[in-house]
């Protein structure tokens, strides 16, 4: 058994999709979707995306204290686990393009994947990935000012803006930010997408987004810039912006992948779960059906 074979999984398939080559028109209007989507489901969405600006917001009480040095960091690292934030909403863009009926909970119906073996593998990778981001931005801050905490956001600020040393962890985080988004762009700008939609693993749908990237370099830069710009947009009113923009991004993210990723050929169709069937009972049978084991079909 290969490795991939691991990460995928016995029944899934190693089939490699094809990739078209897109340009901006089609980022447009793959944003314009999105938002179609989030005015169809408005509901839905925002109860889904209400996690991400309340986590925000709670990273920034934490941050604000001891570790006013890493707010920036975590606030800016949230961009990395956006795709594992929205698959959800991935998952309501799919169920609204197949027709079939929408509530909030469809978007957990995201368990019930025949990937979701690769979906929880790319998810934990995304996460160390962002763990480890913090670690480095922790490592560079001590690198340039030393041990001590600031001692107040001022004085933090004054010294980022008006020292060498801030300027130099401005330059250097801000480079070393950029390597993890690049590599977190690579490996999941379809990676879920590709997952809720085929019966493939996290090693074809890695390879399958690196490829997206490679064959589109500055369509894909430009879709990276237009995710950090609505980012930052959507923080600037204490996150609560997010509750629109991650919904808006999270949408359009499906809909990039149905440009770029050529449709499957054998689709996989969403069956129905039977309700369970109760044998009937009978009066006679009482008061000894009461302690009787589950009903068979």
């Amino acid at each position: 058994m290969t490795q991939l074979e691991m990460t995928a999984g016995s029944h899934a398939s190693q089939a490699v999709p094809i990739v078209r080559k897109i340009g901006m028109m089609d980022l447009r209007d793959a944003l314009a979707k999105g938002v179609e989507d989030f005015r169809a489901i408005p509901t839905h969405v925002i109860f889904l995306s209400i996690i991400y600006p309340v986590g925000a917001l709670i990273v920034a009480q934490l941050t604000l204290t001891d570790l006013i040095h890493l707010f920036f960091p975590l606030a800016a690292g949230f961009a990395l686990i956006g795709p594992v934030a929205a698959i959800g909403l991935y998952e309501l863009s799919r169920r609204r393009e197949l027709g079939l009926g929408l509530w909030w909970t469809h978007a957990f119906d995201v368990r019930h994947s025949r990937s979701i073996g690769g979906i929880v593998t790319l998810g934990v990778l995304l996460i160390f990935i962002f763990l480890l981001w913090v670690a480095v931005a922790h490592a560079i801050y001590i690198a340039t000012f030393g041990n001590s905490p600031p001692e107040s956001i001022p004085t933090f600020l004054r010294q980022v803006f008006t020292t060498p040393q801030g300027w130099t962890l401005i330059v250097v985080g801000n480079g070393v930010g950029f390597l993890f988004a690049v590599v977190v762009l690579m490996i999941g700008v379809v990676s879920f997408p590709l997952l809720l939609d085929r019966n493939v693993g996290a090693g074809v749908a890695i390879l399958t987004s690196a490829r997206v990237v490679l064959r589109n370099p500055v369509t894909m830069a430009v879709w990276g810039l237009i995710i950090a710009g609505l980012l930052f947009i959507g923080s600037l009113p204490l996150f609560i912006g997010l509750a629109v923009v991650m919904p808006v991004l999270g949408h359009s993210s499906w809909h990039l992948y149905r440009k770029v990723v050529e449709p499957d050929p054998n689709p996989q169709k969403d069956e129905p779960i039977a309700p369970k069937q109760r044998r009937r009972r009978y009066a006679a049978q009482f008061p000894a059906s009461l302690f009787a084991g589950e009903d068979q079909p």
